[in-house]
């Protein structure tokens, strides 16, 4: 199922998580920081910018998340695996031309930008972004998909 998107954002929900998926919409570098090392990766307009947040929440910082990085190149930080602020991260972000979610990943802590830690409700999902928008595969029973403005557009 492809959803066109332009510099809007869609809305995945289940009963208690959600993702939010924008299209990157402009060239950039993006970087990716660890404790050990840093690395640049290319980004093209149709890349996609997704943030989980697989225990819910407000929908708008995570709407501006995506803002942080495809405008202002907010850069990522990746946490060492069993870092103890691992579980207080209440929103993940992945930036990639396919992004796969995956509840069996400790949140913040993976390097590789095509898998994006969830919720167990909407894991197995494949985004994939496409010149029209969003490309969704995957999506489990009782989880609905919608449109959000970008915080840049709200009043």
């Amino acid at each position: 199922m492809n959803w066109p998107l332009g510099d809007g954002l869609l809305l995945i929900e289940g009963a208690y998580s959600f993702l939010v998926i924008g299209r990157a919409m402009e060239n950039f570098p993006l970087y990716i920081e660890s404790c050990a090392d840093e690395f640049c990766e290319g980004i093209r307009p149709d890349d996609l910018v997704a943030v989980s947040a697989p225990e819910g929440g407000p929908r708008e910082p995570a709407a501006m998340l995506i803002e942080l990085v495809r405008r202002y190149r907010m850069p990522l930080l990746i946490l060492p695996k069993r870092h103890p602020g691992s579980k207080r991260l209440k929103l993940v972000v992945a930036v990639s031309d396919v992004i796969e979610t995956n509840c069996g990943i400790q949140r913040g802590t993976h390097p590789e930008q095509h898998l994006l830690c969830s919720s167990d409700e909407l894991a197995g999902i494949r985004l994939a972004g496409t010149p029209e928008g969003v490309e969704i595969a995957g999506l489990p029973p009782g989880t609905s998909i919608r449109y959000l403005r970008p915080p840049s557009e709200r009043p």
